[in-house]
């Protein structure tokens, strides 16, 4: 995602003027912060242009002649393949119903002339970084709808198999680690959606009503509130909170508590000496609400995308445990790939109770089928999570020890007695109760484990079992 943010600036721009002296000065501001700039006289010019090569933004102009700006926007609309790039429209008209008729056909902006430069670059970054996380959005979907394809195609292989059962039992608690993130999504699109409706379009008139003092105050608030790399906790916020209402109290402003409240929100937590004058200003709360508005439209972007990596990583092990290897071949392989796939599938079971150790070597890449070493890992770490009723220390240690690979996972959990050991990787024996288990886990284990030339052992006492697995290095 920050890959395709950071190509903002090198985004294609469509101008679209009559008048040659504002297209030849559009052009210049956009060609020096690194924008490909198009720009063309007039609307027919314009829609010809958008059709052959889609720009990433159009910037309307719209009293024109022949076809004025409005009827340009509708066009473009109208077209599947124009239709969604955002249309910033700019004119010299001020009128409030020209205005809501550039929303209504399908303007996402309006700026006024004459414009400040640093406003038209802002609100073009602005449209381009929603117009690009959109994308990303729709990326992130289609890859979500991919998976869950390929898992329905690989149902009917699963379903004959123990990694089927797995699957089941493992599936609430994937179900939660996906869905986590999207509700956070969700929650972030609509918070998105809520400051495109409610803060865009009173945003010219918002920069026409307070004074330059005041919007420098704004800016500051911006970049110190999206400028901020350190994480705290919530006790360190609570203490931060505490001294800005002293601060602010000392200085007799007015509501310091719900200012307090809103500066650690948006994450500005020291140096409040230098934004004491602005709270004494006559408009300073409709700019520290509009403020607010804009870090917390910023927090979306960063929830989001947090978010999305999370999901994906979930993704990304579902698809790769549940992959079905038609021909059976022998690939190389990392072992740590399988057992931290494993781990990121069995997340939920593990993150209330379980404290998982790894003590992981340096190992090579070996020749093995990594499809069936993951039901291995999965049967191994079930029967531990089992064993200690969800609450204790899984141990992972892997090593090489001269031709071999040995794997070890440890549990301290209530132990197997010694008269069971002997009986735990015949088929169809289980300790489990009925319908708990299929009593072939270990059997399989141990078949698989054995097809790669190798060995499986456990020892136990109580409080501490191991199985401990022996492959060999080809």
């Amino acid at each position: 995602m920050n890959s395709t943010l950071a190509n903002i600036d090198r985004a294609n721009i469509l101008v679209v003027d009559d008048t040659p002296e504002n297209l030849r000065l559009l052009a210049g501001i956009l060609s020096e912060k690194g924008y490909k700039v198009r720009p063309v006289p007039n609307g027919k010019l314009a829609l010809s242009a958008a059709q052959k090569m889609p720009p990433d933004l159009v910037l309307l102009d719209v009293m024109m002649p022949e076809m004025d700006g409005y009827e340009v926007c509708q066009q473009l609309k109208d077209s599947e393949i124009t239709k969604d790039i955002p249309v910033i429209f700019i004119s010299a008209i001020n009128d409030v119903m020209d205005k809501v008729k550039a929303f209504g056909v399908g303007g996402v902006d309006f700026i006024t002339k004459p414009f400040q430069v640093e406003e038209v670059l802002a609100r073009i970054e602005t449209h381009l970084k929603i117009c690009s996380l959109q994308q990303i959005l729709q990326e992130k979907n289609q890859d979500l709808a991919t998976a869950i394809q390929e898992l329905q195609a690989t149902q009917e292989h699963l379903i004959q198999s123990e990694k089927m059962a797995a699957l089941g039992q493992l599936i609430a608690g994937i179900a939660h680690e996906i869905n986590t993130p999207l509700g956070i999504i969700g929650s972030s699109i609509d918070n998105i959606a809520n400051f495109w409706d409610d803060n865009l379009p009173k945003m010219p008139q918002f920069f026409q009503e307070i004074s330059e003092e005041s919007k420098g105050y704004f800016l500051s608030l911006l970049y110190r509130s999206t400028n901020q790399t350190n994480l705290f906790t919530s006790r360190e916020k609570r203490k931060f909170k505490q001294q800005l209402i002293r601060d602010l109290t000392a200085e007799s402003v007015q509501t310091p508590d719900e200012i307090a409240d809103t500066l650690v929100d948006m994450e500005i937590y020291d140096n409040i000496e230098q934004l004491l004058p602005f709270f004494k200003l006559p408009d300073w709360e409709v700019v520290f609400n509009t403020a607010y508005q804009f870090a917390s439209f910023k927090k979306s972007i960063s929830l989001i995308q947090r978010a999305t990596a999370k999901s994906g990583k979930v993704v990304f092990a579902l698809k790769s445990y549940a992959h079905f290897d038609n021909k059976q071949e022998k690939v190389h392989a990392n072992l740590h790939d399988g057992i931290d796939t494993v781990l990121t599938l069995y997340q939920n079971q593990l993150k209330h109770g379980i404290e998982v150790v790894k003590d992981y070597g340096n190992l090579p890449e070996i020749t093995c089928y990594p499809d069936d070493l993951n039901q291995v890992w999965t049967n191994l770490i079930h029967n531990a999570l089992q064993a200690m009723d969800y609450k204790g220390i899984l141990t992972l240690e892997t090593q090489q020890q001269e031709a071999n690979i040995i794997l070890k996972f440890t549990d301290n959990g209530k132990g197997i007695p010694p008269e069971v050991i002997p009986k735990i990787f015949q088929p169809f024996f289980t300790t489990k109760s009925a319908g708990e288990g299929s009593g072939l886990g270990l059997d399989i284990v141990r078949k698989i484990v054995k097809k790669h030339e190798g060995t499986i052992d456990v020892e136990s006492v109580p409080g501490q079992t191991t199985f401990t697995v022996s492959l060999p290095i080809y």
